[in-house]
């Protein structure tokens, strides 16, 4: 395997050579940013460059398209006054000391009741909170967009809900969604979209055309979600 970087106009990107017995090249860009090529063993390097060079707007796409889904919600510190997500909107925390730990949402205000005032402890009882809801909501989620799955004979995949670093959403080998909790800080619209987004990969795996119009057909707008999601945790 080697390691080459090529030059499309101002973009530089790295790309993984293995060199096999096949009759095509093929190209695959991953969710953590690796491209890995696969090319013919009797390509030398500089037709493997130009192949891949042609790929390019295809590759960068694929690039953008996975940057969307790395959450980009700055560290918090847990202070009184503070503004936290939930569904699309700011929420300015108040914090109390008290002999039970509780959470609740009033007017804007994210109201956090607990016996240890120490900010890890702060950021456990929040994230505990988080999980809750959004068990919670997601499953809201799929039970309405499920049946837009129908004349598919999609049945319903059991949801797992994860941190995960790199992405929003991804579709497990054996057909189970598995959802970053940091979207229950989205608009309700932008989950609707990942959950849509996943529940097409159970029909299509790769993002191929007919992905995409599947994708368009059940959510014709969801163009504007992706971008919602794109700019809500900031």
């Amino acid at each position: 395997m080697s390691i080459v970087t090529i030059q499309y106009g101002s973009m530089k990107f790295d790309i993984s050579i293995t060199y096999k017995e096949r009759k095509s090249l093929t190209v695959a860009v991953h969710p953590d940013g690796n491209i890995k090529v696969l090319a013919p063993i009797n390509n030398n390097e500089k037709e493997v460059i130009e192949k891949v060079r042609l790929k390019a707007p295809w590759i960068l796409k694929q690039i953008a398209f996975f940057n969307l889904y790395k959450p980009k919600t700055p560290p918090r510190k847990y202070v009184n006054g503070e503004t936290h997500l939930y569904l699309g909107r700011q929420y300015r925390l108040n914090i109390e000391n008290a002999s039970h730990n509780n959470i609740k949402l009033y007017r804007g205000v994210l109201y956090i009741k607990a016996a240890d005032l120490r900010s890890e402890k702060l950021a456990s009882q929040l994230r505990k909170w988080y999980k809750e809801k959004a068990q919670i909501i997601f499953d809201e989620v799929l039970q309405d967009v499920l049946p837009m799955f129908k004349r598919y004979k999609t049945e319903k995949p059991e949801v797992l809900i994860r941190s995960m670093a790199k992405r929003w959403g991804s579709c497990t080998v054996d057909g189970k969604i598995v959802l970053n909790l940091e979207l229950i800080k989205a608009p309700k619209g932008s989950i609707e979209y990942v959950m849509i987004h996943e529940l097409c990969h159970l029909i299509h795996h790769n993002h191929t055309k007919a992905f995409y119009d599947l994708q368009s057909k059940i959510m014709p707008d969801w163009e504007k979600w992706k971008e919602k999601l794109e700019n809500a945790l900031i």
